[in-house]
């Protein structure tokens, strides 16, 4: 019998390998994924943006994150390199079902905003008693003995 995980990112995953990683949201946002026991973790780097520009918002299944990097306008500066993008990011993510949307938390530490998406709790997997239909007790496996 197979096994399956629930995984409610696994399109987002098809797509991160399959060589889509450097689009502009990508450039300006970069993103690591992964699940941790019973949550989902996205870290995304956002150095030199200010905390309070920071946006995380839920509209039904889209996560979407925007922040604002200022520019360097100073007069009289003649650029030699000018590789850091600057102005509004906004990036969006799609949710799978059986994640707790309502209880997402973020963090913004040393550059990187770290979001927490936690697995529902009908999402997860457990175990189903099974009734003895005579005497609507549980049915106890007897324990070999070697």
């Amino acid at each position: 019998m197979a096994t399956s995980s629930f995984d409610p990112f696994h399109d987002l995953d098809r797509w991160l390998t399959h060589g889509l990683v450097r689009t502009p949201a990508s450039v300006g946002m970069p993103l690591d994924l992964y699940r941790k026991d019973e949550s989902f973790v996205a870290q995304i780097d956002l150095p030199g943006v200010d905390p309070a520009t920071i946006d995380v918002d839920v509209e039904d299944r889209t996560l979407t994150i925007r922040a604002e990097r200022p520019a360097h306008d100073d007069e009289g500066v003649q650029w030699l390199a000018h590789e850091r993008p600057s102005g509004t990011f906004a990036r969006q993510l799609t949710l799978g079902y059986g994640l707790a949307l309502d209880r997402i938390s973020a963090t913004y530490t040393d550059g990187v905003l770290t979001l927490t998406i936690p697995v529902a709790e009908e999402a997860k997997p457990r175990k189903i008693e099974v009734m003895h239909s005579k005497t609507d007790q549980p049915i106890i496996e007897a324990e070999s003995q070697a």
